[in-house]
């Protein structure tokens, strides 16, 4: 993550969010629905890198979000940790409608943690609830598996839009908010222990704190 502090020019910021999962669970497509409004019902494994930067505003800042896919190596379990490097948010992804996404959870979780920080703010999503009649994973399952890994949780259709925006929202918000706090703190001890550096930059890295409190716009998530 990448973070400039500037009071005299305002502040941007800029997230790096990757998004995981096995190979056709619809990421690519989620990151065409939020980033240009758009799906490919035929569309073919990603190849190469690929990212899309979105802009948003939170708390009157210009918030930066440049959401990574996996750019199909997920299809031979060789996701880099050059793709994890420098991440604070993760989506999750999994198809409501093949289980053994589902089961693949654990393992995408452990290689999350294993290249990037523990603490990266991550949401599972399970996407395709446009499949009603074909779905094989339920809600409740999902809710379940999220509280146990203390993480966020959604299910979303990239086709017909359902909760996409939110879910991309919720892990930008929580990144925000957990910097947020990050630089309020770090002023404050400035103010304190060197306040001759009141007036310089300062670059927060997202470290140990991890918001996993919800309950807000129709999302569920965990209780730790």
């Amino acid at each position: 993550m990448e973070y400039s502090g500037n009071e005299e020019q305002g502040q941007d910021y800029l997230f790096k969010i990757v998004l995981i999962g096995d190979s056709a669970v619809g990421k690519s497509n989620l990151l065409a629905r939020f980033a240009r409004n758009q799906f490919f019902p035929n569309s073919k494994s990603t190849i190469g890198v690929e990212f899309q930067t979105k802009t948003m505003d939170i708390d009157g800042k210009e918030v930066k979000a440049q959401i990574w896919d996996t750019a199909g190596q997920e299809r031979f379990k060789a996701v880099t940790s050059a793709y994890y490097r420098g991440a604070v948010g993760a989506l999750l992804v999994y198809d409501v409608s093949r289980h053994q996404t589902f089961d693949s959870v654990g393992r995408w979780l452990q290689e999350l943690h294993m290249h990037s920080d523990m603490n990266v703010v991550t949401i599972l999503v399970g996407n395709k609830t446009d499949l009603k009649d074909a779905r094989e994973v339920s809600t409740a399952e999902g809710k379940t598996l999220a509280e146990a890994q203390g993480l966020f949780f959604m299910e979303t259709s990239a086709l017909d839009s359902s909760n996409v925006a939110a879910a991309f929202q919720t892990v930008v918000e929580e990144i925000y908010h957990a910097v947020s706090r990050k630089v309020f703190l770090s002023q404050e001890q400035q103010k304190h222990e060197m306040p001759s550096l009141t007036n310089g930059k300062t670059v927060v890295l997202l470290g140990d704190t991890k918001d996993a409190s919800g309950g807000t716009r129709g999302f569920w998530c965990c209780s730790s």
